[in-house]
């Protein structure tokens, strides 16, 4: 059921038919039930394992590459002037405190903690300056990454799609709630030691200009994610490389929106059909 959080407590929405990404695209039918819902509702326990990632459907996840000078430098290259577009697949969506699946054909697994923009209404050739009309809100992601095979293809698409390795949550926070979107700390914990610590100050390519871009070639639906990109610290810069394992437990956290946080468990090779 659809659920607004506020002072630290859940309230379900008056109308539990509700489609939350269908009200996306009307944000001020949106703002009214959830104000409704914390005015006449009563708070409920929610506990994490509860919460579904907040777009559960997704027509599109866009992720894009090296988007902040210090990764760009830590991975030796230089700051892209194209924006570079990945796609992470449908099924890789996750809970905000799912479990990520390490894969059974890679022991490279790494994290990226990354700022999602949600799309709330449809858009094309839109243009930087009117970017903001159609953003919902933002959102946690962690872009997990498999790197072997992601180096395989110069697209990127295999090891960024993996199942279960694009978790987002815990809530959509509006733009009105954000502020400026583009002072916002973003960190990376594995195990409780700090790997990322970047802001989104930082960013080569601004969000308007990442929404001017893609709606230049294809339409952005409402509950379309967009992957802002990562800081540096990723796990594959470190020599040797850091990267994740079964048991280990990573940490996302990015201010004014929360954190989601997810054990990496391994993945068994089953044959699975229908």
């Amino acid at each position: 059921m659809p659920v607004v959080f506020h002072d630290g407590r859940a309230f379900a929405l008056a109308d539990r038919g509700v489609d939350l990404q269908d009200l996306l695209s009307r944000p001020d039918e949106l703002r009214q039930a959830a104000d409704l819902a914390v005015s006449k509702g009563l708070a409920m326990n929610v506990a994490p394992e509860q919460i579904l990632a907040p777009v559960l459907k997704p027509r599109k996840i866009l992720g894009i590459g090296l988007n902040y000078a210090d990764h760009a430098a830590e991975t030796g290259r230089e700051p892209p002037k194209n924006q570079t577009w990945f796609v992470k697949q449908v099924t890789a969506l996750n809970a905000p405190y799912g479990q990520i699946m390490m894969p059974a054909v890679s022991e490279c697994l790494d994290y990226e903690t990354e700022l999602v923009v949600v799309i709330g209404r449809k858009g094309r050739h839109v243009p930087a300056e009117r970017a903001h009309e159609i953003i919902a809100g933002y959102t946690c992601g962690n872009d997990v990454s498999v790197r072997d095979w992601q180096r395989a293809t110069p697209t990127m698409n295999m090891g960024k799609g993996f199942d279960s390795h694009a978790p987002i949550g815990p809530w959509i926070v509006t733009p009105d709630e954000i502020g400026d979107v583009n002072e916002l700390g973003l960190r990376t914990y594995v195990n409780g030691e700090l790997r990322q610590n970047g802001n989104t100050s930082e960013l080569i390519h601004k969000i308007p200009e990442l929404i001017a871009h893609l709606t230049a070639a294809f339409t952005l639906e409402p509950g379309d994610l967009l992957f802002t990109g990562t800081p540096a610290g990723v796990g594959v810069a470190h020599a040797p490389p850091k990267y994740l394992k079964p048991g280990d437990r990573v940490r996302i956290e990015i201010d004014r929106i929360g954190h989601i946080e997810h054990d990496i468990i391994q993945e068994r090779a089953e044959t699975r059909i229908g």
